[in-house]
């Protein structure tokens, strides 16, 4: 009997017996690399393997999902992605992959509202000042934006849809870059995600102006919604989820959302989080397959009313 136990064990080695990566299809010092070393610092003593990130930022982080959805399915190659690789550049880009069917959700992690910012030197103080500066100047002023196909890309034209007005879009390979710019006033705002954000507004660089959801973001308090500065129908979040190549073992899959879930609990995951203006991710796997499919199409409507193309991709 000792012996059958034995090798029964043996051939139901624990996973994972190999280090894990979370891909990340932006660059480090943003939201997703933040959200995604913080995972990467919890997952490693747990399952007693290295996690590494490794930043493969471009082509509206398709590139790191691109790399996991064709990974071997051991379940240890997993993505850190948001919105913008899984429900909006679909619409934009012929990928090699399907997000829908060659990735597995594992959870969502975080939603963070988008947060229209301009540079504390801006001679802005509120939506209205911009509204009526682009409306005086059709065109002339810029707004950045973290690539082509983007959720800060989307939301900007989400923004000139709900206003009857025009800016410049100006797309960078991740926030960073585009963070000085703005402070340097080469381009007027960005309407970023407030896990990028909040540090330049904490530090008084960015001033913000409102934030880009139906109630007021915990940590800007005083900052108002779209609605409350008077536009409607702007609403735009950035939301980021666990992946995993999908064919993954489900001994991989399971031990992922366990610890996914007991990660999300901890109290300085929780405040971390919460630091960076968002709220905590609750959805198990299928639930969070769900609101994926539904902002697949939710973004498939926007993209084709906003007439947004994949120039500069």
């Amino acid at each position: 009997m000792g012996l059958v136990a034995a090798g029964t064990a043996h051939a139901q080695a624990a996973w994972p017996d190999k280090p894990l990566r979370i891909m990340v299809g932006a660059s480090p010092g943003g939201g997703t690399d933040i959200l995604a070393r913080m995972l990467a610092d919890k997952f490693a003593p747990d399952f007693k393997q290295s996690v590494v990130v490794e930043n493969r930022p471009g082509a509206s982080n398709t590139i790191a999902a691109d790399l996991a959805a064709h990974a071997a399915p051991d379940g240890t190659t997993l993505l850190l992605a948001t919105n913008t690789g899984q429900a909006i550049a679909p619409h934009l880009l012929k990928l090699k992959f399907d997000p829908l069917k060659d990735l597995q959700p594992v959870g969502l992690v975080a939603v963070m509202p988008n947060v229209l910012v301009v540079s504390a030197a801006s001679p802005y103080r509120s939506v209205q000042d911009l509204v009526a500066a682009m409306q005086a100047s059709p065109g002339h002023l810029k707004y950045a934006s973290s690539g082509v196909g983007s959720t800060q890309h989307i939301a900007g034209e989400a923004f000139s849809l709900a206003t009857g007005t025009k800016a410049i879009h100006v797309p960078y390979k991740g926030s960073s870059q585009a963070h000085i710019d703005i402070i340097g006033g080469e381009v007027t705002m960005m309407f970023d995600s407030t896990s990028s954000a909040m540090g330049q507004i904490r530090n008084g660089k960015f001033r913000a102006l409102a934030v880009m959801s139906d109630r007021r973001a915990a940590e800007l308090p005083d900052v108002p919604t779209m609605a409350e500065a008077g536009v409607k129908g702007a609403d735009v979040q950035t939301w980021y989820g666990l992946y995993v190549t999908a064919g993954s073992p489900k001994a991989a899959t399971d031990a992922l959302a366990a610890e996914l879930t007991r990660v999300l609990k901890l109290p300085d995951v929780q405040a971390r989080i919460k630091g960076l203006g968002g709220e905590v991710g609750t959805l198990t796997g299928e639930q969070f397959a769900e609101m994926n499919r539904q902002e697949y199409e939710r973004f498939r409507k926007l993209v084709r009313d906003a007439n947004i193309k994949a120039d500069g991709l």
